[in-house]
């Protein structure tokens, strides 16, 4: 099977994934979330695939597997898996409207990931379409909570990985034309400060501001960045009235490293952050983890078929480990072959001025065919 002769259509692949992208599917609206799903199974269910809908749960939306017709179903094969949250809000697509600027498509959600989750399943339906039967079985799972560390399913994504041989992740390309085959490790973070309320105006003295304690947490969170190992603040929430001395403020921040070493060390100073200062408690708590993914030989074999069929395409494909965790940092962990980035290429990532380059909607679609019929 040469993926060259396969008929991608480009038009057709943008006009279908036009309404992914229109369905609007941010992590924290579950009900948005599983619209996006209910979308992917219908197209899925059409192609042959059977369908299993799983409950979400932690106020997420569900999952969705879809295993494909195979003479050898129910054995260890092909798992690719993606996710269908995106960081942006119901409404976005109003200000981030679908559109057509040359070379490039603009939309929420169209290159982290929609772009790869959609090419993923052209792939599929081009070798069905050919009546090319894949040396192994492909599982598809599509999930809801990514972009806050995948704390409701990476149970299932290791469960279901672990009855694959191998991993296919369509997260976005590098912008080398590359693919990742390693990510660092991540730690999350929840802060709350806590201090005692008073009248700003009349007993501003009487009071201990929460936020204050917070705002002066955040710098040394910031100063503590190494080139070992990061540290972030991204969120921050306090006060109710202005006029009103704070009593409690929150935030969320993020540590990458990328050895795990590093990111352990990285938790310990974060944890010892808690303590009482001028009477304002301040807490730290350990939030969702990704574990240092390093590529073993599993990986680079698994890279260099991949690279193998690029270069048959006409393309090189260098490689490389990446910040920005992604559920790969599960699976490539665990020591299954895995290969990410498989998606399309873009930029702007999380903005609203998110952006694919149209031509690697193909080009991506070819890599992941090839990659479906010749791992074996």
């Amino acid at each position: 099977m040469n993926p060259a002769n396969l008929p991608f259509d480009c038009e057709a692949m943008l006009q279908g994934l036009r309404g992914w992208v229109e369905c609007e599917s941010p992590t924290w609206d579950a009900s948005a979330v599983n619209r996006m799903l209910d979308i992917a199974a219908r197209e899925m269910t059409i192609m042959g695939a059977t369908i299993e809908r799983i409950a979400g749960r932690q106020g997420f939306g569900g999952v969705i597997r879809a295993r494909f017709p195979h003479p050898k179903q129910g054995e260890p094969g092909i798992l690719i898996a993606g996710h269908m949250d995106t960081v942006h809000p119901v409404g976005t697509i109003e200000k981030l409207k679908w559109r057509r600027e040359g070379s490039k498509c603009y939309g929420p959600g169209i290159y982290d990931m929609k772009g790869g989750n959609y090419l993923s399943l052209e792939a599929i339906r081009q070798l069905a379409r050919a009546s090319f039967t894949t040396p192994l079985p492909i599982t598809v799972l599509f999930t809801p909570d990514e972009e806050v560390g995948t704390p409701s399913t990476r149970d299932i994504i290791e469960a279901e990985a672990a009855r694959n041989k191998y991993v296919l992740v369509p997260e976005p390309g590098r912008a080398d034309n590359g693919v990742t085959t390693g990510r660092y490790a991540i730690a999350r973070f929840n802060l709350e400060a806590t201090g005692r309320p008073s009248h700003a105006g009349a007993t501003l003295s009487a009071g201990r501001s929460a936020i204050r304690e917070m705002a002066r947490q955040i710098l040394a969170i910031d100063a503590m960045t190494s080139e070992d190992c990061t540290f972030s603040v991204g969120v921050v929430r306090g006060g109710q009235w202005v006029n009103c001395v704070a009593t409690t403020a929150t935030g969320d921040a993020l540590s990458m490293a990328k050895r795990q070493a590093d990111l352990d060390r990285g938790v310990e100073r974060m944890l010892a952050l808690s303590g009482t200062t001028d009477d304002v408690a301040f807490k730290v708590t350990r939030g969702v983890t990704r574990p240092v993914w390093e590529p073993d030989a599993g990986t680079i074999a698994l890279y260099e078929k991949a690279r193998a069929i690029a270069k048959s395409l006409g393309a090189e494909l260098p490689h490389a480990s990446a910040g920005g965790g992604s559920d790969g940092n599960f699976t490539g962990s665990m020591g299954i072959p895995t290969l990410d980035g498989l998606g399309v290429r873009g930029g702007n990532g999380h903005t609203l001025e998110e952006y694919i380059e149209v031509e690697s909607l193909v080009e991506r679609g070819r890599l992941m065919a090839g990659l479906l019929a010749t791992l074996e």
